[in-house]
């Protein structure tokens, strides 16, 4: 009848399936590509960490950031550290931490004649560190550079921003913890990432126009 299908040849179902490919062979074959594979969450926090780091590093002294990256092999003896190397190593990273928080406390300006003058932002206005020299150069007002609540929050963020970068540091790291438990290194790895994100809303939130020791100089200063 005319309203009945016909059936498919066997010979073209037998080619349909010659063009099919073989999962068999898909499976057995290790050369073949893998699917990709997922990243753990230590991978993901390392990575956002880093990029964070990146950033957050424009916001530190460059002559400290410098000092940390210079340093650290030497002190931790490329991370094995031993009785002596480890509270040098200790001390090298607070002094870094405090070198951060008052570098952010100064202040630099320029004079009529093309030379930048720097000092400590106090709460009466700028002391200068040369101001025989700075007496003859026609001084601005210093009393607008006084210390203020945003200074105080950028210097204790700038501190938090050379801890987690140290954090982050493998020599560093493998000094204080060769060898690190599952739980230690999960703090390790979300701790850095956390002062990053929130080193990073508070600079957002409080900008600073300070232009202090290791910080460029804009023309207008």
């Amino acid at each position: 009848m005319s309203s009945l299908r016909a059936r498919p040849n066997a010979a073209s179902v037998a080619d349909v399936n010659d063009n099919l490919p073989d999962t068999t062979e898909l499976i057995s074959n290790p050369s073949l590509p893998s699917p990709q594979q997922v990243p753990s969450f230590s991978q993901r926090a390392v990575t956002q960490t880093l990029t964070s780091a990146a950033h957050l590093a424009n916001h530190l002294p460059t002559g400290t950031l410098l000092a940390l990256q210079l340093l650290t092999p030497i002190f931790t003896h490329n991370g094995s550290c031993d009785s002596a190397t480890r509270p040098m190593t200790f001390i090298l990273l607070s002094s870094l931490a405090i070198a951060c928080f008052i570098a952010s406390l100064t202040d630099s300006f320029k004079s009529s004649d093309g030379r930048v003058f720097y000092g400590l932002a106090t709460f009466k206005g700028m002391w200068l560190f040369d101001y025989q020299t700075a007496a003859g150069a026609g001084l601005p007002d210093l009393s607008k550079y006084k210390l203020r609540f945003v200074d105080w929050i950028h210097a204790v963020v700038s501190a938090f921003v050379l801890i987690a970068l140290a954090l982050r540091d493998r020599n560093v790291v493998n000094c204080f913890y060769p060898r690190p438990s599952h739980e230690t290194q999960e703090v390790l790895d979300i701790v850095p990432l956390a002062i990053g994100m929130i080193c990073s809303l508070l600079f957002v939130i409080f900008p600073t126009r300070r232009h202090g020791i290791g910080y460029p100089v804009t023309p207008d200063k």
